[in-house]
């Protein structure tokens, strides 16, 4: 039997600052004890100040490979030549417990999930107050990206913003503060309107 668990699902293009606004989220007073983060697997290596099992799971790409041929994985996408994905085994743990699911994924797995458990996930899109801001901080946190790095970036940032209208929540970051605002109140809203919904996967 499933539990009343709903799926919050943020995408947005490198630079965006969804990732900072998930972790904010995590740690709010109100929702800290209502949700659960979904930790994803990655082939990437690690940043400066990333922690394993913490910010993502550090994974080789056979290792990856080997586990999405075992169907261990969810839901996968490759960027920038690396390897995410979300696996079943700890998806499915989470599940169990009586706390609400919070995901970062990019829009081909934000719309599988959404496929999957169209009345109980909840997709945010995340997008920048311009391309040019986009830009500066894509180049403030990636100082060491080549010209071809960077043109590939924006190429695929431009694309992802195509994508925003399909998402049920759009939120410009232009204010950090009270983009997390707004944010915590479309969960919150979430939570109480779907309180007491079952989740039940479809057929894939």
């Amino acid at each position: 039997m499933w539990n009343n668990n709903l799926l919050f699902v943020i995408s947005g293009p490198s630079g965006s600052g969804k990732t900072t606004l998930l972790k904010a989220i995590l740690k709010d007073k109100d929702l800290k004890d209502k949700l659960r983060r979904s930790i994803s697997f990655t082939t990437r290596p690690k940043r400066k100040g990333e922690r394993n099992k913490k910010d993502y799971i550090f994974i080789t790409e056979e290792e990856f490979k080997k586990r999405l041929k075992e169907k261990k994985i969810l839901e996968w996408t490759k960027f920038l030549d690396y390897y995410y994905g979300t696996s079943l085994v700890d998806f499915k743990k989470l599940l169990k417990e009586k706390k609400h699911i919070l995901l970062c994924l990019d829009e081909k797995g934000a719309f599988k999930l959404k496929r999957l458990y169209p009345k109980n996930t909840i997709t945010i899109f995340i997008l920048p107050p311009k391309i040019e801001e986009l830009k500066r901080r894509i180049l403030k946190r990636e100082n060491k990206l080549d010209k071809k790095q960077f043109l590939k970036r924006m190429s695929l940032a431009r694309r992802q913003l195509k994508l925003a209208e399909l998402y049920d929540y759009r939120l410009i970051n232009k204010d950090l503060k009270k983009t997390l605002k707004d944010l915590k109140e479309i969960i919150l809203k979430q939570i109480k309107h779907y309180g007491r919904c079952t989740l039940r996967a479809i057929d894939r």
